[in-house]
């Protein structure tokens, strides 16, 4: 059978083929499995691909937060081991605000989160601001329903995070979690 001839067989398996199933936008935080399929939306907010949340970086005036949780140095290493902590490539300009996307929080790690927006916002809860972590990634949809939760009326999410943006070669830098985390 020559390629052509094939091309209605693979169109018919494809539309045979069940479809993916699609994720309900929960109503609570996510609690467990943060690396999982994510909705296709944010109840108050806007979802953006990479290439609208580089349209919004290349004019600017928008805050990024990157939430990827930052792994903590393991207890009980030999003395003399050497630890270095994972470089954390993400949008230029971003802030990285590691931890603040789990379902719960502990007071001291949403007074951080708190800080880090208050900062990125200049106190402005109408400023636009973008949440982000990876692919598939939980942490930062929790973290974008809690913006709005807290009154943030501007609130962007990029559910491909830093996956889908260096996918397109837009750029990254490395970056250190803001203080106070």
């Amino acid at each position: 059978m020559r390629p052509r001839a094939l091309l209605p067989l693979v169109v018919a398996a494809v539309l045979a083929a069940p479809a993916m199933a699609q994720v309900r936008e929960p109503d609570d935080y996510r609690m467990e499995d943060y690396r999982a399929p994510v909705p296709e939306t944010l109840a108050g907010g806007r979802v953006l691909g990479p290439e609208g949340a580089h349209e919004l970086w290349l004019v600017g005036g928008v805050a990024f937060i990157d939430v990827l949780p930052r792994a903590p140095k393991p207890e009980g290493l030999p003395e003399g081991t050497i630890w270095r902590e994972k470089p954390r490539e993400s949008i230029p300009g971003a802030i990285w605000l590691p931890n603040v996307g789990y379902g719960a929080i502990a007071e001291v790690t949403a007074q951080y989160f708190r800080d880090g927006l208050e900062s990125a916002t200049e106190g402005n809860t109408a400023h636009p601001v973008v949440f982000f972590c990876l692919a598939d990634c939980w942490m930062s949809w929790n973290a974008a329903k809690r913006a709005l939760e807290w009154g943030y009326s501007e609130v962007y999410w990029l559910p491909e995070g830093t996956d889908g943006w260096a996918f397109y070669d837009f750029p990254l830098e490395v970056v250190t979690p803001a203080p106070g985390g």
